[in-house]
């Protein structure tokens, strides 16, 4: 089993390819540079330093969303156009689970967290059972303040061990918890706060494994939401 992972979800653009549950290599770039400018060229760098035909992939894992809107695209075109090139399928990894996955076997929960912008974020809340990652909530558009509340209601429950807050989304989430959390927490550091492909494709692996994937024509991004000029052009009545 052979596949290549990609995460373009937010500033930081990832690729890796992993084999038989072992990673030959992941590229990470953390910078302000479009994912247009930065993913074809990683791919292709990434492929001739591990020596790898692309050709004898079995599948295209991508970090589905949600997430910027123009990188998921991006990240989006470059996985079917791979994936129908190569005719293979496309393993379709929530960007939040992907996230979790950095933090493996992590006691108590997990709380990724990406910028949604007006102190909202995008947010999951994970745990590990074994070596198993288990969704205690679905992944969603949710103000910091009412993410702060729900963890709350978790006091003496599941958040019992404490919550490791990552992604970039913890700079908006990090007032919220110092003023009002009352369950133990910490934030994640940076070698494993933000989008990590060697992430999305250990858990690719496993929906891989489990059957979990579509065809490139079936392959859509997970918005969640409708883009900023969606909702304008909405709000103007022109749709």
């Amino acid at each position: 089993m052979k596949l290549l992972a990609i995460d373009s979800s937010g500033l930081v653009a990832s690729v890796a390819i992993l084999e038989n549950e072992n990673l030959l290599a992941e590229y990470t770039v953390n910078f302000k540079k479009t994912h247009s400018e930065t993913l074809l060229p990683m791919i292709d760098e990434i492929a001739k330093m591990t020596e790898q035909d692309l050709k004898t992939l079995d599948a295209v894992a991508i970090a589905a969303g949600p997430g910027s809107f123009t990188g998921l695209r991006i990240g989006s075109a470059t996985a079917k156009g791979l994936a129908l090139a190569l005719k293979v399928p496309i393993v379709e990894v929530p960007t939040l689970a992907g996230l979790a996955m950095n933090l493996f076997k992590a006691k108590g929960l997990i709380c990724p967290v990406m910028d949604a912008r007006r102190q909202q974020v995008y947010s999951g809340i994970y745990r590990f059972e074994g070596d198993k990652l288990v969704t205690v909530r679905n992944q969603e558009p949710v103000a910091a303040a009412d993410l702060i509340a729900e963890l709350n209601e978790m006091e003496g429950g599941l958040a019992s061990e404490g919550v490791i807050f990552l992604g970039d989304g913890s700079k908006v989430v990090k007032p919220f918890a110092e003023k009002d959390l009352k369950v133990p927490y910490t934030f994640a550091p940076a070698n494993t706060n933000r989008q990590r492909a060697a992430s999305v494709g250990a858990l690719a692996e496993v929906y891989f494994a489990e059957g979990r994937y579509v065809t490139a024509a079936e392959h859509a991004p997970i918005y969640l939401r409708k883009s900023q000029a969606e909702q304008e052009r909405e709000r103007k009545g022109l749709v």
